[in-house]
This record gives structure tokens, sequence and C-alpha cells, in this order.
């Protein structure tokens, strides 16, 4: 079984809930979209469970632009674009009992070993999207990791240039969008104030069917 899992925000509850109700397991394929941090109360739990999910499932990790936020501040201290983006929550997950900020170096590799894209023959899945006016193989010929991490014109667009179907996450959504060409499964989890938001959603390749749990944490 194939799986992909969108945006989990620092949700480890609402994350394990999903886990729960998937049931996936040896043999099975799980792909994470990206932005396991941020914004959530829960970040260091999330990392630490998809740590320990390696052990259970292939699991595969890419990187969203909130991850490329945290490297930035952990690599060159940049702390107001991660602060303004949810950081502090963060921050604060890492605290110890006497308040001193502890990130576990497994976490700093984890956090470094995520991909920015992984390709299937059939789904290509990358957190944010890719340039629609431009081919899947022209994307990455120009890998700009921009595009992979912040992108959003696909949605807008009236016409796609991709090869085959783009599943990604970051620009959250009531539904997950479901188009010959596009899947995207951010249905802002962390957002649950917002009416048609607060759920983490997964979908099952290649049938596209869509799983989804409310908010838990």
């Amino acid at each position: 079984m194939l799986i992909a899992i969108g945006d989990i925000h620092g949700c480890s509850k609402t994350l394990e809930a999903l886990l729960d109700k998937l049931g996936p397991g040896k043999g099975d394929e799980v792909v994470f979209v990206g932005d396991y941090v941020d914004r959530g109360p829960s970040s260091s739990a999330v990392i630490e469970r998809l740590i320990s999910l390696q052990d259970d499932v292939n699991a595969v990790f890419l990187r969203g632009n909130h991850e490329a936020l945290m490297l930035g501040y952990i690599d060159y201290g940049e702390y107001d674009a991660w602060a303004m983006n949810g950081g502090v929550m963060t921050l604060n997950s890492y605290l110890d009992d006497e308040r001193q900020l502890a990130i576990p170096a497994a976490h700093i590799e984890f956090l470094r070993e995520t991909q920015l894209f992984y390709d299937t023959p059939d789904f290509f899945f990358v957190h944010a999207g890719l340039d629609p006016r431009m081919t899947i193989s022209e994307n990455l010929s120009a890998y700009d990791e921009d595009v992979f991490l912040w992108e959003r014109s696909h949605l807008r667009a009236r016409t796609i240039a991709w090869e085959k179907a783009v599943v990604c996450g970051h620009t959250p959504v009531e539904e997950p969008v479901n188009e010959p060409l596009l899947i995207n499964i951010d249905t802002g989890c962390v957002y649950f104030a917002h009416p048609g938001r607060g759920r983490l959603t997964a979908v099952k390749l290649p049938e596209r069917e869509f799983v989804s749990v409310p908010y838990a944490d």
C-alpha cells in the first residue's frame, strides 16, 4: 500500500490518531509531504514519532518550508522568519525541565535527511508543488528549491504541463484537491479554529482514497 500524509504542524496526537486509523505495516510505503514542525504544540513529539515509525514501515520524509526554516535557525541562527511562521511553538516543545533549549542530535539529523521530492512511476511527491508551466522533468532540471518548498501557482493554473499526478501539501484547503494531475492533502490540521479545516488527511494510492481525522491535540 502506498500512502501520503499531509502537513502535521506539531500535532502529535492527531498524527497518532491518523496512524491508528490507517494501520500501516511492514511492506507499506508512507510518504510524508513535510511541515512536521511549527504552529502546533508538540513538534518535538512529532519528530520523535516519525523517527520511530521507520522501524514499522517504509517511510519517506519530504522537507517542507517549515523544516527548511528550522534548519536555517539551527545552522545560521536565522530566527525572525522562522519565529513569524510558528517557530516559537517548536522551540517551546524542545525546552527541558530547566527551560533550556535541547534539540536532540537525532532530530537534527532527521531534518537534514529529509528529501525535496520523491518520484515514483505514477506519482510525484513534493511539499509545495511545481511550476505548472513546466513539465516535471523541466522542474527537476531547473531544481529550484523555493519552488519545491513554497510554490502555489499550480492551484490557480488553468493548464498544467506535468506528465503525471503531483501529490503535495503546503496550502491548506477545506477539502483535498483531487484532480487528474494534482492531489493536495493539506487540510489545515493545526487550523482547527477555521471552519472547514482542522483535519489531518492521508491519501491511499493509486485508488485515491482519502482518510482524515480531526485535530486531537
